[in-house]
């Protein structure tokens, strides 16, 4: 396979992206790690928040405030001030009837990139504040979607398929990704595979060279988990896809990234709850656009 560049970065103009994610209070994921993630690689974020949290849900208090009924006005406000869009990138969502709001993007801005991270689970658990009716709403996103960005979790939901675990064959891999494909994703990330050899590998395909043309992306696996690791690979995966980078090194860069990332937040204060500190590793982001 030959590495796909998605978007051809001009380096006298800021690109300007989407996030329509939810924001939470405390806890590092969504808007709280796209925002900065993104903006040290050269991007202006323009935030669709989906959902208001007071804190993660990993956290056993947390509040939720979904943000529906404003965001149709929010949208008109950016149509009549002839707000521009390079990209749309989508993650946690708030209701079934915000896949609406993300096709209207889609249908105002037809020459965007269309880049979706399904946050739906993990570890073979669906996010409390989803319900069946937004999971199926969420696959109507994997048709005509430039980089789809699952890990195994939703990558079996979107598949219709029950969770394999993390330890999967290359035949399960590649009957994943051909379902993925064959949903209508142009190309696709699938994050996580952990076949318990001391390596995590991600998988990249595109539908032009089909399962059999896929990159494998091996890398360290560190002997602990953070939450939020997910949302800061997805995070920087776009912003390297909008620095002009192809899709498999994107994909790489995102994944030293978020393992640096974990690196320094062993360092800090609470990091099991909190999730992953990936501040004092923003110059790797800011790197794609200044050297």
């Amino acid at each position: 396979m030959t590495d796909t560049v998605l978007y051809q970065r001009n380096p006298s103009y800021i690109p300007r992206v989407a996030a329509v994610h939810d924001m939470c209070g405390y806890g590092k994921c969504s808007l709280t790690a796209a925002i900065p993630i993104l903006s040290a690689a050269g991007c202006d974020v323009c935030p669709v928040p989906t959902g208001l949290f007071s804190a993660h849900t990993r956290y056993e208090v947390f509040t939720f405030h979904d943000t529906t009924d404003i965001l149709s006005g929010y949208l008109d406000a950016w149509q009549k001030e002839n707000v521009e869009l390079d990209a749309v990138y989508s993650g946690f969502l708030g209701s079934a009837d915000q896949v609406a709001i993300i096709k209207r993007l889609y249908k105002e801005y037809p020459n965007v990139l269309r880049l979706v991270d399904p946050c739906m689970g993990d570890g073979g658990q669906i996010y409390t504040t989803y319900t069946k009716e937004l999971c199926d709403a969420m696959c109507g996103l994997a048709d005509g979607a430039d980089v789809l960005m699952p890990n195994l979790t939703e990558a079996a939901i979107l598949a219709g398929i029950d969770y394999p675990g993390q330890d999967i064959d290359d035949a399960t891999v590649d009957s994943i990704l051909g379902k993925l494909l064959d949903m209508g994703a142009k190309s696709v990330v699938l994050k996580g595979i952990d076949r318990n050899d001391g390596m995590l590998r991600n998988y990249v395909v595109t539908a032009k060279d089909g399962v059999a043309g896929k990159i494998e992306l091996p890398h360290e696996k560190l002997p602990f988990m953070i939450h939020g690791t997910g949302d800061a690979f997805a995070s920087a995966l776009c912003g390297a896809v909008m620095a002009g980078r192809g899709l498999a090194e994107a994909a790489t860069i995102a994944g030293t990234f978020v393992h640096d990332a974990m690196v320094s937040t062993r360092d800090q204060p609470r990091y099991e709850e909190r999730g992953v500190s990936f501040e004092l590793v923003l110059n790797e982001m800011t790197a794609l656009v200044t050297r």
